[in-house]
This record gives structure tokens, sequence and C-alpha cells, in this order.
């Protein structure tokens, strides 16, 4: 008889958007404890409580199989008749990037998620189980503190009228040094997700100086955002913006909202044809329009 696991594992970016775990790796271990039935049947979970290389090493035999999450945070992992359907699992997690993080990937980190005995469903010649778990906002920031990850959510609206403003660029840029962190396009509901990594902060010799003060080194930017149609600058934010609580020191998963007036697009007059066309453009006095399309 053999058993067949499906299931997702995702996290919540400031308990409204969900993100997946994609490419992690997902183990099943025996039980390397025994558990009262009660506890059993509350499940437990220990919301990705990372594991020391020993505490890996010492579990190594209760292995009964592992597999990859695929981009969607979906999994299938399977076993032959090792275990009794009675019996309690031991599920963990193994990471070794998350959304955001382009630095390149590091060693595999691994977090025990929980202990449970799924709910089985036999089907010809194997039992059928599924799995679902979200893992909570606060715990996911904490590790993409460890990845040194940032991650801004929100939308972008008319500051009159609320409405989502789609297809629009939204770039955030870290006000210490004016450095572009990242860039995105808003959806059709006018919804953003802006990604960036601790090599954006600088990407130069600052980063240096800091990588070994760890408080230092973990700390967000301050940001400020502008917001383009097209190659247009339609809106901006004075850089002082950056001083206000919510936008200081950025968390690794942060909700910010932009409410912006785009300026209307200018008419162009018709264009003359011929000499006199050509007698204007010479004469012609042109002025600066540096900041026609900004509204503050």
């Amino acid at each position: 008889m053999s058993y067949l696991l499906i299931g997702n594992i995702s996290a919540l970016i400031c308990e409204e958007n969900i993100e997946p775990l994609a490419n992690a790796r997902i183990r099943i271990y025996l039980p390397s404890q025994n558990y009262g039935v009660e506890e059993l049947a509350r499940g437990i979970f220990k919301d990705l409580r990372r594991l020391s290389e020993s505490d890996v090493q010492a579990k190594a035999d209760h292995l009964l199989a592992e597999s990859m999450l695929d981009e969607r945070g979906n999994f299938s992992i399977s076993w032959e008749d090792l275990h009794l359907f009675t019996e309690p699992l031991e599920m963990d997690i193994c990471l070794n990037s998350v959304p955001g993080r382009h630095t390149g990937q590091q060693e595999w980190v691994q977090f025990h998620l929980s202990t449970f005995v799924p709910h089985w469903k036999r089907s010809k010649n194997r039992y059928l189980g599924a799995f679902a778990y979200v893992v909570p906002a606060d715990k996911w920031t904490v590790i993409r503190r460890e990845f040194g990850a940032w991650v801004i959510t929100g939308a972008v609206k008319h500051a009159e009228t609320l409405q989502g403003l789609k297809t629009l660029r939204v770039e955030a840029y870290n006000a210490l040094n004016d450095r572009l962190l990242g860039w995105c396009n808003t959806s059709e509901t006018g919804h953003y997700r802006l990604y960036f990594s601790r090599k954006d902060l600088s990407g130069g010799r600052l980063m240096q100086i800091l990588k070994n003060n760890d408080d230092l080194f973990s700390d967000g930017p301050d940001v400020y955002f502008k917001v383009y149609s097209g190659n247009q600058l339609v809106w901006h934010e004075s850089k002082d913006i950056a001083l206000q609580p919510e936008r200081q020191q950025l968390k690794h998963c942060a909700k910010l909202n932009l409410f912006i007036q785009p300026a209307p697009a200018e008419k162009k007059p018709p264009r003359l044809s011929g000499w006199l066309n050509d007698f204007i453009q010479i004469n012609k006095t042109r002025p600066h329009y540096k900041d026609r399309y900004v509204t503050y």
C-alpha cells in the first residue's frame, strides 16, 4: 500500500497578500518522539521553526520522502507503506531563497512546520491525503529578513476617485542615496508587488562596510516613489516623505498604498505647414518643461 500526499504551502504578506513558497523542498519524516492523542488532534504547527544542522542530521534516519514545490507552492509527494495510516508525520520545509532575492542562492535552510496525522482516504491501492498551510505574516517577515529580501505590496489609486490605476510603472527609491530599489507594473485593478534585496540598497562599498554589523545590515531603507505611464513621469513624491514613520526602515514585508493625481496630458496645438511653420520654429523661444507633468 502506498501513500500520496498533495497540497500547497504559501505565506502571508501583511495579512492580505499570499506568496507561494515556490521551489522550496518538502520533507516528510516519521516522528522522532511520542505525541499524545489530544496534541495530534489539535495539530502541532511550528510556523517554520528553524532547525540546526545537528537537528537535521539527528532525524535523517526517519526520512520517508521528499519533493519540490512548484512555482505556485503546490506539491505532490509519495512513499511506500513504511508506516501505518494512523501514525503521525513530521513535515519540514527547506528554503535556499525567497522571491525577490536575486543575489544568488545560499545553502538550504530547514524549518520544522508541523506534526500531524493526515486524514487519509483509501483509493484502490493507496491512501490519499491533503495538506495546506499559510505561514503567518510575522513569521514570514522574519524569514525574509534572514534572506535579505524585501517585498512591498499595495495599490496605486486616484487621490479623488480612489479608483485603482492600471498599467502604471511604480518605482521605489532609497532616500539615503536616491538609488532605485526596484520597480513593477500595476495590475488591472491598480495593485502592485515590488521586490528588492540587500544589494539594491547601495550596490557598492557601503554594503561592504555594513556587512559585519547585522543590525545595520538588516535594517530596511527609507523609501519614496515615482510613478510612470510609459516613459512619462506622471507623479512623484518629495524625498522628505521618506521621513514618515511608515516609510522609515521598511520592514521586509510592507504594504504601502499610493494616492496620486496624475496631471492631464497637454493638448498639442495643430501643426502649421509651409513657410509659416518654418518661420515660427526659427523665432520660437522654447520654454522649460522639466516639471510640466509633475504634481505635488
